[in-house]
């Protein structure tokens, strides 16, 4: 199959001021304990822990906040420090999964004593642990007028604590609440306790049984279009806040299907896919208004089941997905997304990327949007811009495959594109 793309080299004189560089944009939720930081260096700077309100305060809401300690010893101090000594930047997102509204003994005064604390010891402008810190995760069994309770009691407390920490809602959605996410019109008039919008988003076709997921840019899903509601909600009723995206993925094991049970139905993505996916959807979320994006998760135990097989890692030994976004944050760690060259659904993507360190380098990067391991040669325009070298995405630790491409005639290029992203290094004249 054959692909012509016009899309003549008009560059840019800088790349725009409010695109994150991917250093700063590419994060990878995990799990206190069991993070092994020196790992997955390659991966991020950024990281989204866990971090349980249970742990700190036991089973009375009315406890003694013992920080540097929780209740069951974890040294927090020393654990996250250990992070941030590796340079990584940590957002903590403060669960109440096991502490129901009920659980407070007086959730107003208990949950704004204990945000306080936490912003006070763990904040920037102390001993810079943690520089945002979430509401709540996904708190969907909290009442929608509980849940606005203990947000402004807990933002209250977390600005009093250190205005300098970022604080982040719970998950949200437009439209009505649900198991997983806060219906984000219960935020309205409260503006001034918040910074950014967190959003979780996962590429699903349908639930149960299957919970069967698509690739990122499919124009059947919402997967894209969950986000975007929240950025146009944000332009409406909060402008200047962030928005994250602060969970997607997907599940790729090797263990065999269950026969029985709640997953027997089960559908998961293969390694190639997982990766891919992963990539892509970076590239894709690169493009929309949003500062940061999460992955889910670290690392997995290998199981068929959701959410169970989404790491980077399988019992800590890479997967290709690890390397693939090794290599995206390598490639693109010191560039900004700066325009979209092509993209028409189920043919060919091509976005472009500037450095910010030297304003003459430029990176685009072409795929085959599609989930069919669909090929196609493509024909730029690249003008006057030379190509110094265009290479694949990988999916192992092996040398990054070159990719070959001609030039018919001056000024354009033509290669073959596939599911994994081809990075093309241009210089400018």
């Amino acid at each position: 199959m054959r692909f012509t793309l016009i899309a003549l080299l008009t560059l840019p004189l800088c790349a725009s001021a409010d695109k994150p560089v991917f250093n700063d944009f590419m994060g990878l939720c995990v799990h206190t304990v069991q993070f092994k930081p020196e790992l997955y260096e390659p991966v991020t700077r950024l990281v989204r822990d866990y971090h349980s309100v249970n742990w700190d305060l036991g089973e009375d809401t009315q406890a003694s906040i013992d920080f540097p300690f929780s209740k069951n010893r974890v040294q927090w101090e020393n654990l996250y420090g250990g992070w941030v000594k590796k340079g990584y930047e940590i957002d903590a997102a403060l669960m109440f999964n096991n502490l129901p509204a009920e659980g407070w003994k007086n959730m107003p005064a208990d949950a704004e004593r204990y945000a306080e604390a936490f912003a006070r010891y763990f904040g920037p402008s102390s001993r810079n642990l943690v520089t945002s810190a979430e509401i709540g995760n996904e708190p969907g069994h909290y009442s929608d007028e509980d849940y606005q309770q203990l947000f402004r009691a807990f933002a209250t407390g977390l600005r009093h604590g250190d205005p300098k920490l970022k604080i982040l809602t719970g998950n949200l959605r437009v439209g009505d609440s649900d198991k997983y996410a806060k219906k984000i019109d219960l935020l309205r008039g409260m503006s001034d306790l918040y910074d950014v919008l967190k959003v979780h988003t996962y590429a699903q076709v349908e639930g149960w049984p299957t919970w069967r997921r698509s690739y990122p840019e499919d124009p059947d899903i919402d997967f894209l279009s969950t986000v975007q509601e929240v950025i146009d909600w944000r332009n409406e009723n909060a402008s200047g806040k962030e928005v994250w995206v602060t969970e997607f993925g997907w599940d790729a094991t090797t263990a065999p299907q269950e026969k029985t049970g709640t997953f027997k139905d089960w559908v998961g993505s293969t390694d190639t896919e997982q990766a891919r996916y992963l990539v892509r959807a970076f590239l894709v979320f690169s493009a929309m208004d949003i500062q940061r994006a999460y992955i889910y998760f670290f690392n997995d135990s290998d199981k068929a089941s959701v959410h169970a097989a989404a790491g980077l890692t399988r019992n800590f030994k890479p997967k290709p997905s690890f390397y693939a976004v090794s290599h995206l944050r390598a490639t693109l760690g010191d560039y900004r997304f700066t325009r979209i060259r092509e993209e028409e659904s189920g043919e060919l993507y091509v976005y472009e990327f500037q450095s910010s360190k030297n304003l003459k380098q430029y990176i685009w990067v072409a795929w085959s949007p599609t989930g069919t391991d669909r090929e196609a040669t493509v024909t730029l325009q690249t003008g006057s811009g030379k190509i110094t070298r265009i290479e694949r995405m990988p999916l192992s630790e092996d040398t990054v495959e070159s990719v070959k491409w001609t030039t018919p005639r001056t000024g354009v290029t033509e290669l073959r594109v596939t599911e994994s992203p081809a990075y093309i290094f241009i210089e400018a004249p």
